[in-house]
């Protein structure tokens, strides 16, 4: 598959006018058509909803489009609660998820009337607690433990995770919330990352669907929904194929008839709560080549840096690059593309061929739309870039400005000592 920006070089020379690079560029129209395709995907049960993973875009431009295409939020923080109410979201609108949680997270997601997805059985208490109550309607999240394989490929290995139930504490657990009020539940469990199979969500969702039906027999709760949560991946390399979410959700379908309609289960709701699959390909990192460098290898310097997109660095993750307005010319230079950290691994690309970059020329990096801003930091002292919406119409709008000194010396910069540096940008 060829990996071909959203972006022109002829648009990037205009947007750059307006906002120095390093940015991180969003293309809106690609956003929507992506959330109407999982939403038609998914229009066969008629309580479905994507709740998007705030953690990995956490910008509120983005969560409004989203929410004008249908979509919740999922949260794991008081901060993502905060972000998903200012822009609207209300009630059932919103999941949080969230693990060895502070008990100011369960109240705000208890005082904005959030679903609550509980992490352990002890939280069963803590949050009782906390707010006085269990909610009528309450999620608990399921590690099934050991290895989670597909035919006979191991996809991951949840016994290893931090999260969620043992089986034996679900039944346990459900049998607890229900005597301390609770009316209705869900089911939730996450059991691979950035799959590439269709395969993925169906057979994590015959697990589920089993395991909710066992969970009705077992304890007489009424399980009003079950959520699939994220795993399904996007090709960050351009010999991936990408998945087929129509074909994800028919195989979904199929699994929801054969089991949990004949056990008479037909009104479950059908939750999913992607972030990769909704954003990652509708981001871009736009950064310029700054330096070049000969040595025992060729390096290209540019103005963007691991601070901006963490992946490579923390992952040693495949992006993509593309040399703006050289998309047709050969790739016979061999590169390091390199940022301006004092750390060696702060590279987006090692030995990648590529064309022969100059100077002031635009790397594109692709798929950076989930956990790339999210993921930033300042070490340094480098300051995360502005995030900018390539709209609809062609237009740009600026959704995140680019820090400052002054932002990165505001949390202890108390009596002034820092007002000759900061002053101009106050």
């Amino acid at each position: 598959m060829k990996k071909v920006p959203f972006v022109t070089k002829e648009q990037l020379d205009a947007i750059v006018k307006e906002y120095p690079t390093p940015f991180h560029l969003y293309d809106e129209k690609g956003i929507r058509e992506n959330a109407r395709k999982v939403n038609q995907a998914f229009s066969w049960n008629k309580g479905f909803k994507e709740y998007f993973a705030v953690k990995a875009t956490p910008n509120p431009y983005i969560l409004k489009i989203l929410k004008e295409e249908g979509c919740g939020t999922d949260c794991s923080s008081l901060t993502e609660l905060m972000m998903s109410d200012v822009c609207g979201f209300k009630g059932h609108e919103m999941m949080f998820s969230s693990n060895d949680t502070p008990a100011e997270d369960f109240k705000l997601a208890s005082d904005l009337g959030a679903i609550i997805n509980l992490d352990d059985i002890s939280h069963i208490d803590f949050l009782e607690k906390t707010i006085g109550k269990i909610p009528e309607t309450i999620c608990c999240r399921f590690n099934t433990g050991g290895e989670f394989k597909i035919s006979t490929s191991i996809m991951d290995t949840p016994g290893e995770a931090k999260y969620g139930f043992t089986r034996e504490q679900l039944t346990e657990g459900f049998k607890i919330l229900l005597e301390k009020g609770a009316k209705t539940f869900g089911l939730h469990a996450f059991l691979a990352s950035n799959t590439k199979t269709n395969e993925y969500y169906p057979a994590l969702a015959r697990i589920l669907f089993k395991t909710a039906v066992e969970l009705k027999e077992e304890t007489g709760a009424h399980i009003k929904f079950i959520n699939l949560s994220g795993g399904v991946g996007v090709p960050y390399h351009p010999d991936e194929e990408p998945n087929d979410i129509l074909v994800i959700g028919e195989g979904v379908r199929k699994a929801y008839e054969e089991i949990l309609v004949p056990a008479g289960m037909d009104d479950v709701a059908i939750f999913t709560e992607m972030g990769r699959f909704m954003l990652a390909p509708y981001g871009h990192v736009i950064t310029k080549a700054i330096h070049e460098k000969k040595i025992f290898k060729d390096y290209i310097g540019v103005d963007a840096n691991a601070c901006n997109l963490m992946r490579p660095a923390m992952y040693g993750a495949y992006h993509h690059i593309t040399v703006a307005g050289k998309e047709d010319m050969p790739c016979d230079h061999k590169y390091d593309i390199t940022g301006s950290l004092c750390e060696n691994n702060d590279k987006f690309a090692i030995d990648r061929m590529l064309p022969k970059i100059d100077i002031g020329d635009y790397l594109i990096i692709h798929d950076t739309g989930a956990h790339g801003y999210s993921m930033g930091y300042n070490y340094n002292g480098r300051l995360r870039s502005a995030e900018v919406l390539l709209k609809e119409d062609g237009s740009t709008q600026l959704i995140r400005r680019a820090e400052t000194p002054a932002d990165y010396f505001a949390t202890f910069d108390f009596t002034g000592m820092f007002d000759k540096y900061t002053k101009e940008y106050k």
